[in-house]
């Protein structure tokens, strides 16, 4: 069942409280079927309903996104970010999550930063439980690599389109 089960949130009050902190965007990392879990199946439309720009992208628990999809966050986080809009990411009781999607970002914003850098920064943070699992660490280790194999894939299938 679900561990949250006795506390009882208020949706309304909450994204009122977020909209009060100027939110416009807000990425839900999380599935349509944790939203049913956690007893907001409509969670997405009442965000939109408020005026909230919702970046919809189901990441199964205990995943992380694949590159291309991770790319796609990416871009739309950072356009959101170059374009000074407050911006949330929403994962539930998955912080490790978004911590490694922050963490892409910096790799990806910096050519200089090393993956241990970025972790260690996020960290200091976010505590020590911050990219804890080996899975995350690798993720993050291998991510420019995968970030320049998924590039020059698509650069290719650019090439071959164009001509």
């Amino acid at each position: 069942g679900c561990r949250f089960k006795d506390v009882r949130r208020n949706l309304q009050k909450d994204i009122e409280e977020l909209k009060n902190y100027g939110t416009q965007d807000v990425f839900v990392l999380c599935t349509r079927g944790e939203l049913l879990k956690y007893r907001v199946p409509n969670l997405i439309d009442t965000y939109q309903q408020h005026g909230i720009c919702v970046h919809h992208y189901p990441i199964p628990d205990g995943d992380a996104p694949d590159i291309a999809k991770c790319c796609k966050i990416l871009e739309e986080l950072r356009s959101c970010l170059e374009s000074n809009r407050k911006t949330i990411q929403h994962t539930y009781m998955r912080i490790y999550l978004s911590l490694t999607v922050a963490a892409c970002l910096l790799l990806q914003l910096s050519d200089t930063l090393a993956p241990q850098q970025a972790i260690d920064s996020l960290r200091n943070l976010r505590g020590s439980g911050a990219i804890q699992t080996i899975k995350q660490y690798n993720y993050l280790h291998d991510f420019r690599e995968n970030l320049a194999a998924h590039l020059a894939t698509k650069d290719t299938v650019l090439r071959s389109v164009s001509r």
